[in-house]
């Protein structure tokens, strides 16, 4: 025992009220299960039965997560973000809404349950598949669940829906039928992207772009077979054949070619190659195709772009039979590249599709599903293409045949932005097919009216999202594949023709309700009563059911239809959507666009609304290199190693003395959910998310540094009854300083949760722990809470103050580490408990307008600089070993006569704030003779925040040691254990009670506690 715990336990332990808390300095594992049900379901539950359902309602929809995988730290990112925005909402008094889901169709957990059960590629048949599928789907929403929850994720997580469910299904159903019956659903031959690898048509949403994707890329040129007058009769140009040039990066795409295009407002030249005779370029292109060809060009003639309208070519692929094609004006058409002519294949590009659309050209895709050439890619002789894959081998057949034919001018490699498949990872085609689509184009311009009255977090997101609205004219939503809702579509045995009206869907809806949707496909195919009665023609070939299913984004998108449409469209409206930023293209988009058709097929003529007031996105996740994500760098973070605590080294365990060494397992600093939630709360979700060690850590230290805080708190209000605060005005300055601290703290917090800056919240929570609770007052008053009469009105004073710092500082972390608030709850003593609502349950009010002392703020940085200069005397003392304890030292300052707070807040204040045992104040220059005649003293200078300069003395005590508080206030003609005057008169109050302490253990741990 050290010779401080055997004098206290002699003697005067028993007079002080040191802190007592059971609060633990670190959560009991076992003990975690118990907090999280209490401040997630019983939370939510309970607000969501004690706040009446017409009173100010919350409503955040969820944006469902893809039922293929396990959870990875992206997920944490969004989940937690939802849940501490529903948590500040509930502080707000609103009553909550929160219902979570899950997106379960679509081709990765197609292929994902098929791959689990070695089944890829084997001929199952859509009903195997779909069951296959939809039990991955199931198990996998379970498992994601769990997982949520454990992050402390508070919801309705028994009412959860699935876009797999019957219910959600039909009204998916409805809002297709809707856009049907007014005419926003077509079917149409035309190019769309196509993922050979998965064999199915892709949204734009569907897609990644890579920017280091390499094509082969060929300078082509076709002979022309009908030109201009000016052409013709151009003495250096007519005579020998003359070649339109073309540049392609899709060689493959050539057996399609329907068209060369040019720009009108560019000037062509004809001329002269010696070793391929005379071409047609752009003028601008000279230059770009020499370099090519790697030989001068000689100009043999020029012509406008308008001039070469009425030109046509022989084709390079098909039959010789005399047939040419045009040479056709298009807008795209630019000299940024190529050759300033462009080749068009209306089967294999948007841009020529619509072109060619103009001017009655017909598009041909002569490609399979599986991205391979038919016969019908070369007639002449299909087995030079036929069967070869278009971006491999067959490809290179091409670029082998023009070059046989004489019709390659020059081939290289070309790296440049190329669309993927997001799901294979492959790259995708464009092909031609017969595909069902949304008309985006009749709806776009409501959409983007319906944003204006949206807010976007951050503002960024409304012009991404306008972007993508705008710029979209059709929507591809069928698919090729069986695990999906399906498109109730019809077609003729004998012609194929499809039928898609509002009777035809209608009847197919009302043979799902009864038969269920996988009757689609398990019904016998002539099953009648699949066709209405207006098309059932015993004579005739009869109607087949459709085989495609939607797009997985208008299953998603119509998740608003969750909404309970009671009152209108308002009704179908959430306060907030909170997604990725890639969520522009994907389910924010689809969602608007499918509530947009609604509300015309409701009859809305003007004030379209989206389905979500506030838009929020958050970037993705990085390591702490800024690095993606990848297994194959292996810098994968996993949420749960951030909450049990394997990011960062292991703990250092202190051993006994005498102890053998034994290998031990190591173990964490495992700090559970709110270690994973304070990261989340703590970054700028607005932008990419960076993680790694160094924020984990400083993650963990803030944590412990709340636990701390709490553990401080709950002891020094362990005898505190809330009936016996002491009003503000009684208070002492450090406290009004303190109350003003946290009272611009509280304000930083609540402007940042209402802005959804959380991040800017645990920055100021993180100061104020710090600066201002731990370095300022919680120093500065543990002698008036140890040692100061316990009902007297300076302890009081300090437990007012620190009651009103625990109860905002519960409010204002609740919503962001509601484990580490609920534990703290746990341990507060009853009579306060008794006094206060549950602090996750309160609402949250705005700090007393009082505490914002004009005085104190304007005067709270002379004392702070004061009190710096004397840190720094210390700590320089101690480095001497002339001090230990600030109480071992006194402090005089001279400051100027203008600068009043120091006289305001007289000697005694002045003591406790730089926990010193004794202040005198003097102006000047004047050095007083305790410091001249001090056995050692120090002396500094601090700058005011008017520009004056301030001195300060920090030297040895003049008086002895008080046995009870260790300040040096003790005249020395008194005994050595002799007590101060504050401690005589506390002891004397507490006589016959202030006897020696009988628990020694006891009194030894309080002394100790007292020293730290």
């Amino acid at each position: 025992m050290s010779d401080l715990s055997r004098s206290l336990a002699r003697s005067w332990s028993s007079t002080l009220k040191l802190p007592k808390s059971t609060f633990p300095a670190r959560i009991a594992a076992a003990e975690q299960a118990k907090y999280l049900q209490r401040c997630t379901d019983d939370l939510y539950a309970w607000q969501r039965r004690q706040r009446p359902a017409d009173s100010a309602q919350f409503v955040l929809h969820d944006g469902p997560p893809y039922a293929n995988g396990d959870l990875h730290i992206g997920h944490a990112l969004n989940k937690i973000l939802k849940d501490i925005i529903c948590r500040v909402q509930l502080a707000k008094g609103k009553r909550v809404e929160y219902i979570p889901g899950w997106d379960c169709h679509g081709l990765p957990i197609e292929l994902k349950a098929l791959n689990s059960k070695n089944q890829v590629g084997k001929d199952l048949g859509p009903a195997n598949i779909r069951a296959i599928a939809r039990q991955l789907a199931e198990e996998t929403v379970v498992k994601q669940m769990k997982g949520f929850r454990e992050w402390g994720v508070m919801g309705d997580w028994e009412n959860h829906w699935k876009t797999m469910d019957k219910e959600f299904e039909m009204r998916q159903l409805e809002v297709f039928l809707e856009m049907v019956d007014k005419g926003l659903i077509y079917r149409r031959y035309k190019p769309v992207y196509w993922s050979p690898s998965t064999g199915t048509a892709l949204a734009e949403a569907e897609l990644e772009y890579r920017d280091d994707h390499v094509s082969h890329a060929a300078l082509v040129k076709f002979p022309l077979a009908t030109m201009p007058t000016e052409i013709r009769e151009h003495p250096l140009a007519s005579g020998d054949e003359i070649y339109a040039v073309i540049w392609t990066t899709t060689p493959w795409t050539l057996p399609a070619n329907a068209a060369i295009a040019v720009s009108k407002d560019l000037n062509y030249i004809i001329v002269q190659s010696e070793r391929h005779g005379k071409l047609l370029i752009a003028e601008s292109r000279r230059e770009y195709v020499e370099h090519l060809l790697e030989e001068s060009l000689k100009v043999l003639m020029s012509v406008a772009g308008t001039s070469l309208l009425s030109s046509t070519y022989r084709p390079l692929f098909k039959d010789t039979d005399g047939s040419c094609q045009p040479i056709i004006a298009g807008d795209f058409v630019t000299d940024e590249s190529g050759s300033g002519l462009v080749h068009c294949a209306p089967g294999h590009g948007m841009e020529d599709y619509e072109v060619c659309l103009e001017h009655g050209l017909s598009a041909s895709a002569p490609v399979d599903g599986e991205g391979r050439f038919t016969d019908a890619a070369m007639p002449s002789s299909p087995s030079m293409l036929s069967g070869k894959h278009v971006l491999n081998e067959g490809n290179k057949a091409v670029v082998k045949y023009l070059e046989e034919e004489g019709r390659l001018l020059h081939k290289h490699k070309y790296k440049h932005k190329y669309p993927y498949d997001w799901r294979s990872k492959l790259p995708v085609i464009i092909r031609a097919t017969e595909q069902w689509f949304a008309d985006v184009g009749d709806i776009r311009q409501q959409a983007v009216s319906a944003l204006l009255n949206v807010r976007f977090v951050p503002q960024s997101g409304k012009a991404r999202l306008e972007a993508f609205v705008k710029n979209r004219s059709e929507w591809c939503i069928s698919r090729q594949r069986a695990w999906g809702v399906p498109i109730p579509a019809l077609y003729h045995r004998g012609t194929g023709e499809a039928v898609l009206t509002r009777e035809s869907v209608t009847h197919i809806m009302d043979v799902i309700k009864q038969r269920g949707i996988d009757a689609w496909w398990t019904d016998n195919e002539h099953d009648i009563a699949w066709i209405p009665p207006s098309l059932r023609d015993p004579a005739g070939p009869g109607y087949a059911r459709g085989t495609d299913t939607m797009d997985v984004w208008f299953d998603s998108g119509t998740s608003w239809t969750q909404m309970k449409e009671n009152d209108g469209v308002e009704s179908t409206r959430s306060d907030m959507y909170l997604e990725g930023t890639d969520q522009h293209r994907g389910w924010f988009q689809s969602s608007l666009l499918t509530h947009i058709a609604h509300q015309l097929a409701k009859g809305s003529k003007g004030h379209f609304k989206a389905p979500f007031k506030t838009l929020v996105t958050h970037g993705f996740t990085l390591d702490h290199a800024g690095r993606k994500m990848s297994k194959s760098i292996g810098n994968i973070v996993h949420p749960h190693e951030i909450m049990n605590g394997t990011l960062l080294p292991p703990l250092k365990i202190k051993k006994a003395k005498g102890a053998k060494e034994k290998p031990t397992a190591p173990v964490y600093d495992a700090l559970g959910p709110d270690a994973l939630r304070l990261w989340v709360a703590g970054s700028d979700y607005t932008k990419d998310v960076v993680i790694g060690q160094p924020i984990l850590k400083a993650t963990n230290g803030s944590l412990h540094k709340y636990r701390v805080t709490f553990r401080l708190i709950l002891g020094a209000l362990q005898d505190f009854d809330p009936k016996n605060q002491i009003p503000y005005e009684s208070l002492r300055a450090t406290d009004k300083i303190a109350l003003s601290q946290l009272r611009s703290l509280v304000l930083a917090c609540q402007e940042a949760f209402s802005n959804l800056e959380f991040f800017k919240a645990v920055t100021a929570i993180n100061r104020w722990a710090n600066a201002d609770f731990s370095a300022f007052y919680i120093e500065s008053i543990k002698d008036r809470l140890y040692a100061d009469s316990t009902d007297g009105l300076s302890r009081r004073a300090a437990q007012t103050t620190i009651f009103h710092i625990y109860s905002h500082l519960q409010s204002i972390l609740g919503p962001l580490v509601p484990l580490l608030v609920e534990e703290s709850w746990e341990h507060t003593p009853d009579v306060i408990k008794s006094a206060v609502d549950h602090p996750l349950r309160r609402i949250m009010v705005p700090p007393d307008p009082k505490w914002g002392n004009l005085f104190l703020e304007k005067s709270y940085p002379a004392i702070a600089a004061a009190n710096a200069a004397v840190k720094m005397m210390q700590e320089t003392a101690r480095v001497k070993k002339q001090m230990g304890s600030s109480l071992q030292s006194y402090v005089h300052l001279n400051v100027p006569d203008s600068v009043s707070v120091f006289q305001e807040l007289g000697t005694a204040e002045l003591a406790d704030f730089f926990v010193v045992s004794s202040v005198t104040l003097g102006s000047g220059s004047e050095v007083p003779h305790e410091v001249e005649n001090a056995e050692w003293s120090y002396e500094g200078q601090f700058e005011l925040p008017s520009g004056e300069m301030g001195k300060a003395w920090i030297y040895t005590p003049v008086e002895g040691k008080c046995a009870r508080c260790w300040r040096y206030l003790v005249p020395e003609s008194m005994a050595e254990d002799a007590l101060c005057q504050r401690c005589e008169d506390v002891v004397h109050e507490l006589e016959p009670n202030s006897s020696e302490a009988s628990n020694t253990s006891e009194a030894s741990e309080a002394a100790s506690s007292f020293s730290r």
